[in-house]
């Protein structure tokens, strides 16, 4: 009785009936990390901060638009992908220097897939410039300053925040061979924090496998290292979507060394060419000319405008006139198409705990906004993909099936030999259930670790556990045959525990597997009737 009686009269004092009780953590909110074209909210910049947004126009509104990359035409060699014939010659359209950013249509096949929630944290920008070059140290965020000071963003600033469980690192593949070492730090990352797992691609994801030293499966696991696999799922191939849309690639996406009058063959088409202003003085002056009633202050005023007129006009106009630039435009837009498969299934996984549970495999799942896979995978080409005896390191596939469209076609961490983390459900599963408890136990830090304590703890568990097994988060006919909660002396702790102020409990779960394998036997038996 906490109450000191020292006046006649009458007293209440409540008690409370019940236990404590656990509420589940979030499980689907990824945090994207990569460069955007500006990163500022009422004009404080975001710049290496992690931004919470719900939607992707709350990403318009703080990040802005995509990169516009320019395209060169460059003379085509053996091997060469994203050719085009123009005037009986075969040319290659590749992406100028620099000019290759992934974050924000990904961030567009994130939400078309299904995506929510998320974090966003910017390590550079790119409004104004002409390029931008992706730097390790910025996503991994141990770049330093002017004075030689750390800055401390990306990806190390991801380690203050609690809430994300997945971390996508789109801009990673740009960086070529660099991109396993930002691998390595994100399963580094996600193993320290405990609460999340990272996405990953493959570098070279969308070229088909070679033998020997080029597979790029090969190198990928070569690669990748051996550490905190169960930390992380990696997919392949890349996805070939339709996120850009044809109304987005203009003749201003071509660098300014390519000359589109030395290359459109048609008549029709050079002579706009001819009249298209070269510069802004020409079309100033082509203002001043039709209408002469204006101003200078006016005309300078209108001249932006003017300009962004006159080349959409110019853009319609060659589309109608000449199909070598329509085929240069949709070649254009099939490059920038095609994308990575690490945000698309961080929108999978967060459309599949929505509507399933974390504990539904994030598998057998069709992707929207996907036109086909970058490479055509076949059954037998997925046996190795899928279980590797060699190095035991899993790559999910993605696949298409006739008259079913495109396919997740695996759900397996990379630790794919492992039986306790071979699939990523039952890894996310895990992580959602052990920080829900975490977070719930802080409460009855340096409570009094007694009987009285200890029942009230083991209730708060078996009460949260009941709750996921009736879900389906658990298997088992009972609630005991699913899970088992022990706490008490002589159980889980012995009196030096008790004196050295530890409360030890363990918690013993039956998670739900795929079922990954389905085999159906069938036999001939003797006619009956």
């Amino acid at each position: 009785m906490a109450q000191n009686l020292m006046t006649p009269g009458v007293y209440i004092e409540e008690k409370n009936a019940f236990p404590g009780s656990v509420v589940e953590v979030a499980t689907a909110i990824p945090a994207f990390v990569g460069y955007t074209e500006r990163a500022s909210k009422n004009g404080k910049s975001l710049v290496n901060k992690p931004t919470r947004i719900t939607s992707f126009a709350d990403y318009l509104e703080l990040f802005g638009a995509g990169f516009n990359p320019k395209f060169n035409l460059e003379d085509t060699q053996a091997g060469d992908k994203n050719t085009v014939t123009i005037g009986g010659k075969e040319k290659t359209i590749k992406y100028k220097d620099n000019n290759l950013v992934y974050l924000f249509n990904s961030i567009r096949l994130f939400f078309m897939n299904g995506g929510g929630t998320c974090y966003i944290v910017s390590v550079g920008t790119y409004a104004g410039k002409e390029g931008i070059e992706i730097k390790k140290d910025d996503l991994l965020g141990t770049s330093k300053g002017e004075n030689g000071k750390p800055i401390e963003g990306g990806l190390l600033k991801l380690a203050k925040e609690l809430e994300p469980t997945m971390v996508v690192i789109p801009d990673a593949v740009a960086l070529g061979a660099d991109s396993y070492e930002i691998y390595k730090q994100m399963l580094a990352h996600c193993a320290k924090m405990q609460n999340r797992v990272a996405i990953l691609d493959v570098y070279d994801g969308f070229n088909s496998r070679d033998d020997g030293e080029d597979d790029n499966i090969k190198v990928f696991r070569e690669k990748i290292g051996t550490e905190y696999l169960s930390y992380a799922a990696a997919y392949y191939p890349w996805l070939e979507t339709n996120i850009v849309q044809k109304g987005e690639i203009t003749f201003k996406n071509f660098d300014e060394s390519v000359a589109l009058s030395e290359i459109l063959p048609e008549a029709r088409a050079q002579n706009l060419l001819e009249a298209f202003p070269k510069n802004s003085d020409e079309f100033k002056a082509q203002l001043q000319a039709d209408r002469p009633e204006l101003s200078e202050e006016q005309i300078d005023g209108l001249l932006p405008g003017y300009i962004k007129n006159k080349e959409s006009n110019h853009h319609l106009g060659l589309l109608a006139t000449s199909p070598t630039y329509a085929a240069l435009l949709d070649e254009i837009r099939a490059i920038m198409n095609l994308l990575p498969a690490g945000a698309a299934m961080a929108g999978i996984f967060t459309m599949v705990d929505n509507s399933r549970g974390v504990w539904k495999a994030p598998a057998n799942v069709g992707l929207n906004a996907v036109v086909r896979p970058a490479v055509n995978i076949t059954h037998d080409q997925q046996e190795d993909l899928n279980v590797n005896a060699l190095s035991g390191k899993s790559i999910n596939a993605i696949r298409t099936f006739p008259g079913v469209g495109t396919l997740v076609w695996g759900g397996r961490t990379l630790d794919g030999n492992s039986l306790d983390w071979r699939y990523i459900n039952v890894r996310r599963t895990m992580i959602m259930l052990e920080q829900s408890i975490k977070l719930a136990l802080r409460a009855y830090v340096f409570e009094p670790n007694d009987a009285n304590t200890w029942v009230t703890v083991k209730s708060l568990i078996s009460n949260f556990l009941v709750e996921k097994w009736k879900q389906g988060a658990l298997a088992g006919s009972s609630p005991e045959d699913a899970f088992d909660v022990q706490i008490g002396l002589g159980t889980t702790m012995t009196s030096l525990d008790i004196l050295e102020g530890k409360m030890l409990i363990t918690v013993k779960l039956a998670i739900v597997r795929p079922a990954e394998f389905i085999v159906v036997s069938f036999e001939q038996q003797m006619q009956k009737s």
